[in-house]
């Protein structure tokens, strides 16, 4: 098959292809006489592997490495490494997520505070007071200047 077949069965771009195939993750092709790429089903399967463990967000390297191990018989390799990989990826996606939760949480909280009714904005640089841009700055503590005094604060 063609360059633009093998894209099209494997769902990605004609370019993709050749990116792989320039950085050396992809085998390259044998050429036909009129220069054109010929592809076989053992491409075609080894770059669906690379593309589908990059969907996992798994690194390039990583990806190439267990897509090579796994079409040249390594698969032993292939076997003790990848869930490692996944574990890892696991271990960084769990970690964005708390931190997203925390994020969320401190959202909500600057929120909730800068629309309490007892609160004046002031203009940056202007007499000390709850001004927005200060409450931004005190929420990185818990507590915005103006609040520092407060009952429950």
């Amino acid at each position: 098959m063609r360059i633009g077949e093998l894209a099209q069965r494997v769902g990605v771009s004609t370019d993709t292809v050749r990116f792989y195939e320039r950085s050396g993750w992809l085998p390259r092709p044998t050429r036909q006489e009129n220069d054109y790429r010929q592809y076989g089903e053992a491409d075609a399967e080894h770059l669906r592997l690379l593309i589908d463990l990059r969907r996992l967000d798994l690194p390039l390297d990583d990806a190439a490495r267990i897509a090579s191990w796994c079409h040249s018989g390594h698969c032993a390799d292939t076997t003790d490494e990848l869930p490692r990989l996944i574990a890892e990826r696991r271990a960084e996606v769990a970690d964005r997520i708390a931190g997203l939760h925390a994020l969320e949480a401190r959202l909500a909280s600057l929120e909730r505070h800068l629309r309490s009714p007892r609160r004046e904005l002031t203009v940056i640089g202007a007499t000390p007071c709850c001004g927005a841009a200060e409450a931004v700055v005190g929420s990185a503590e818990g507590v915005c200047a103006c609040c520092a005094g407060l009952p429950g604060a």
